[in-house]
């Protein structure tokens, strides 16, 4: 007897409908399986065939044939367990196919019949949703990340045999209790606070203008100066998810079995801090089944990358296409994988191998060897951080200063309060641009929305003439400018917002000329 059921599977970030063909006939014992399969998808044959005989299931021997179609797209993962058996059952009769009409089947068989969690549910139950199915059944732990998708009912089952029951007419479908997920719905709560940097103000405020715009910033100081200080600190200042973005993130944490326990969303942004031993696929995605790297688990918030030139070449350069794209794109002989990768890259490095350069009171290294060092960045990832600032060392008097009950420093919430203004203006101005963050602007979008008072237009000539800038690094320029004049509540951007922009590009020239 011939069956059909549905389940799904992860394509990059997104689910895809995929269809379970079941053939029982007579013949010699056997059960096979097709439709271009991974090594752990073929092991569901001897998982399956356990289960049902532990789950009370005598079948007649006969001769089992699955397909799991497409048979052009391969498939990757342990999802299919279910879909599998209730097949099976339905094509011995056990199970009416009228009972599993839209609906989808999702998780993994134990040798003992119960159901275990997987992977990626958030995004399959919303393929399942688009595609116009009533339900899905997934294991019961899984429920609570798959009822974050609103439209669609999502049944919970703890194992074979309870949905035997469910499909049976013995048990109800009861569809877990959706919870309504808003990001933003809890309180911010953070261990760091911009209020306890010593100093470095000026670091401060160009990490605001970093957050405001979702610029790219590179910190270049001494050891102990605060770069990794302030990097944690930039999620703080950052506004809360938006439903849309909370989703985006939600999947691709799923995909990579990365949520908190207890959480069905992701309702912070992402800070991600790889070592920087690690290699250039796991920094991008890859693999030979591609899977998000780390600028993608970063999406929607911060990508640090402390002792910037530490990392391998390799590392460094793969970066420069998801940083002008904010998308990786990783091709495969059977097809093209995408992933966001729109978030904000945070550097920081020392200015030479002992980390204090230029005071030649302390620094031993040869011209040689402080050019060699900032030469592992290249000019084309350079040119690709919009933000370059020095953080000199912390002087005895901001700490005593700090140690001060009548000196209070702007603390988190307050840094907060601008930057989400400034997020204000440039939602209401590229409402139907496609973008939100002027880091995000095209050239053509630069020419109507980057408009120059006339004072900044004749400073910004002299300026690319003298320090004899690239193309990109003028554009680069003038969204930055963009943004401090957002901050400002500029309409056009004056002349002293041009000036701290081109202060920002300052640094790439004291040290890399």
């Amino acid at each position: 007897m011939y069956s059909k059921v549905k389940t799904l599977m992860i394509v990059g970030i997104e689910g895809l409908v995929v269809s379970v063909e079941t053939d029982v006939s007579a013949g010699l014992p056997d059960f096979s399986m097709v439709g271009y399969l991974s090594s752990e998808s073929k092991e569901a044959k001897e998982r399956v065939r356990i289960s049902l005989k532990n789950s009370g299931f005598q079948l007649a021997p006969r001769r089992i044939t699955v397909n799991i179609a497409p048979a052009d797209i391969r498939k990757d993962g342990t999802a299919f367990d279910l879909a599998i058996a209730v097949g099976i059952l339905i094509s011995y009769g056990i199970i009416s196919s009228d009972r599993c009409k839209d609906i989808a089947f999702l998780g993994e068989l134990g040798l003992d019949g119960r159901l275990c969690p997987v992977h990626g549910v958030i995004s399959m139950v919303a393929a399942a949703k688009d595609e116009g199915f009533h339900g899905v059944i997934v294991p019961k732990e899984n429920a609570r990340e798959g009822s974050a998708v609103e439209g669609i009912k999502v049944y919970p089952a703890a194992s074979l045999g309870n949905v035997v029951e469910m499909l049976s007419g013995n048990e109800e479908l009861d569809s877990y209790a959706a919870e309504h997920w808003v990001a933003g719905q809890e309180e911010r709560k953070y261990d760091v606070d911009f209020s306890e940097i010593t100093g470095q103000a000026a670091v401060k405020r160009a990490a605001e203008v970093a957050a405001a715009g979702m610029h790219n910033i590179i910190m270049v100081g001494p050891p102990g100066s605060g770069k990794t200080m302030t990097a944690r600190r930039l999620p703080t200042i950052l506004p809360e998810l938006t439903q849309e973005e909370s989703m985006e993130v939600t999947k691709i944490y799923s995909i990579c079995g990365l949520l908190p326990p207890g959480r069905p969303m992701m309702l912070t942004r992402p800070f991600r801090s790889p070592h920087h031993t690690i290699s250039a696929s796991a920094l991008a995605g890859g693999g030979a089944v591609p899977r998000p790297g780390e600028i993608s688990l970063a999406n929607r918030g911060v990508l640090f990358l402390d002792e910037f030139p530490e990392f391998s070449r390799a590392s460094l350069e793969v970066l420069r296409q998801p940083l002008e794209d904010r998308r990786v794109t990783i091709s495969r002989v059977k097809g093209s994988y995408s992933f966001p990768s729109d978030c904000m890259v945070v550097a920081a490095m020392n200015p030479c191998p002992c980390g204090y350069y230029p005071d030649r009171d302390k620094c031993r290294c040869t011209d040689y060897a402080v050019r060699k060092y900032l030469q592992k960045i290249s000019r084309p990832l350079l040119d690709r951080m919009d933000i370059c600032v020095d953080m000199p060392a912390v002087a005895y008097s901001d700490i005593i200063m700090s140690r001060s009950v009548d000196v209070k420093q702007e603390d988190s919430a307050a840094i907060r309060g601008r930057v989400m203004a400034a997020w204000e203006r440039q939602k209401s101005r590229y409402k139907d641009e496609g973008i939100f963050f002027n880091s995000q602007l095209t050239n053509s979008q630069m020419e109507r929305f980057c408009h120059l008072s006339p004072a900044a237009e004749s400073m910004m000539a002299e300026v690319y003439r003298r320090m004899e800038l690239t193309a990109r690094a003028y554009h680069r320029i003038l969204k930055v400018a963009r943004t401090i004049s957002d901050l400002s509540g500029e309409a056009v951007i004056s002349e002293y917002s041009l000036a701290e922009a081109v202060g920002y590009r300052g640094l790439e020239q004291k040290y890399w000329g």
